[in-house]
């Protein structure tokens, strides 16, 4: 005879049970709330109208009682609404689509590499080899400069990379937004590699007569992570100075910091970095909320330049010949992966659920009282965020963040396709990640955004963003004329 019911381990999917564990943490306290707020309606309930009235008058409130209870109430309700960080919001932003002239095929870059380096055929192989598996696709730009052979990185060629660069995300934020120069009350420019005098964020104000009391910043030096250290002043600053709108430009310039020597680590970064950009319009007006795309949520930063290793991982200095370049350190994603395991233990707390914390905790406990060697519980980010923007940095950065944080192919889809499609842009890659997004029509009302960002020094940064209105799919940006063909399969090793 078959038995009654099947065997409970086999039928019983986990998942489900996961489910409503999570369901019946998160919802605690309002799984506790109502049985009590139904015992005191029922009790209620089986009172009189008189036994009612007569409670009421037990009470014996007189006038005083009540105006000094108005009074408390207004003073505590005054103090929470003046302590409340003002909300930030996102608006609107734009990302720099380079020219067809700037674009490099493998073909190309190949054929430079061994114009340029034709005394030293294995640093040419090694470039190869490097462009094979980088993830990177046909369509990536170069500057004008670097097109030359041999380059001209000249500071005439770098400052006219700057305007082709910024001046175009300026405009197309000015265009979409209907925002006049006047109007901007902050400007926030970060470019790593390239701080000539007068300074980027003086170009921008000259360019387009901002105001004199403007409050502008250059950062120069912070890496890849920079963008998000420019959101993380801009929201600083807009918190102290109410009624405000922000614009914080990313880029990093090329043409100055193009290596022509022979040493691998530091012919690493021609392989992988492009050309890029993107300007952002922050605001702490109340009229922006309609319109407004996100809201932002966190900022969380984590520096390890206190470690040596850390420090000098990505260390901009002179190779043997003299000439400079980035030098790559190693251990870079070892380092990387440290500070990420920082980052991600502060953020943790602010944006998983209940469920989440609770499993990682009794885990934690476990190794520490009971069995080290207990396998460490990873919480389920998923759970936190629908859309997950990583800095596409190279191919192995993305490996590296999908399997530790358990994410899925879709993702990580937008940080493939951009480094496919636009290469390693630096600071700004995170906005055309998410300009994928959006032109993929998956941005919803509600939607949480989890970008994360790498620099040098060592730094990793977040940032969280709640979206504000559901988008529809864009009719304009960088990937206007190429979204219909993405997803691409991208091959392991491309053969050139």
């Amino acid at each position: 005879m078959p038995p009654l019911l099947p065997e409970f381990s086999n039928s019983v999917k986990l998942k489900y049970v996961k489910l409503g564990y999570q369901y019946l943490v998160n919802h605690i306290i309002t799984l506790t709330l109502i049985p009590i707020m139904v015992g005191i309606s029922v009790e209620v309930l089986r009172l009189g109208p008189d036994e009612i009235l007569n409670l009421w008058r037990s009470l014996q409130f007189d006038l005083v009682q009540i105006l000094c209870s108005a009074i408390l109430i207004i003073f505590i309700a005054t103090v929470y609404f003046m302590s409340k960080p003002r909300t930030i919001y996102l608006v609107e932003y734009a990302c720099f689509k380079p020219p067809v002239t700037c674009r490099v095929p493998f073909a190309t870059f190949m054929e430079h590499s061994r114009l340029n380096l034709k005394n030293n055929p294995k640093s040419v192989q090694f470039q190869m080899r490097i462009l094979e598996r980088s993830g990177l696709g046909e369509e990536t730009s170069l500057p004008p400069a670097i097109h030359y052979i041999p380059p001209k990185p000249t500071m005439e060629a770098a400052r006219g990379e700057a305007e082709l660069v910024i001046f175009s995300a300026m405009d197309s934020l000015f265009k979409k937004t209907g925002l006049k120069p006047k109007d901007i009350d902050i400007l926030i420019v970060n470019c790593s590699l390239f701080s000539p005098t007068p300074s980027l964020s003086a170009m921008v104000i000259n360019k387009y007569k901002l105001r004199s009391n403007i409050k502008s910043f250059n950062l120069s030096g912070m890496g890849c992570s920079a963008g998000l250290i420019s959101i993380d002043l801009a929201r600083d600053l807009l918190q102290v100075h109410p009624n405000s709108n922000a614009v914080v430009v990313s880029t990093e310039i090329i043409t100055p910091n193009y290596y022509q020597g022979n040493e691998r680590a530091m012919l690493l970064p021609n392989c992988l970095f492009r050309m890029g950009g993107a300007a952002i319009l922050l605001s702490n007006r109340r009229s922006e909320r309609r319109r407004a795309k996100y809201r932002l949520v966190h900022v969380v930063r984590t520096h390890k330049g206190a470690d040596d290793k850390a420090f000098r991982c990505v260390f901009e200095e002179e190779d043997k010949e003299g000439k400079v370049g980035i030098n790559l350190s190693k251990d870079l994603m070892a380092i990387a992966g440290e500070a990420l395991k920082s980052n991600i233990t502060t953020i943790g707390p602010l944006v998983l659920p209940a469920s989440e914390q609770l499993l990682f905790l009794v885990t934690l406990i476990g190794r520490k009282i009971f069995n080290p060697k207990w396998k460490p519980y990873i919480p389920d980010f998923k759970q936190a965020f629908e859309h997950f923007c990583i800095h596409a940095g190279g191919r192995a950065v993305i490996d590296e963040l999908q399997k530790n944080l358990q994410l899925s192919a879709e993702h990580v889809e937008a940080s493939r396709m951009t480094l496919h499609r636009f290469g390693n842009t630096s600071s700004s890659s995170l906005w055309y990640e998410l300009n994928y997004i959006e032109s993929k029509g998956r941005m919803k009302k509600g939607d949480r955004v989890w970008q994360i960002a790498f620099g040098s020094g060592f730094k990793c940064n977040s940032a969280v963003w709640k979206c504000n209105r559901s988008i529809k799919t864009l009719a304009d940006g960088p990937w206007a004329d190429c979204i219909d063909r993405y997803p691409v399969h991208i091959p392991e090793i491309v053969k050139l």
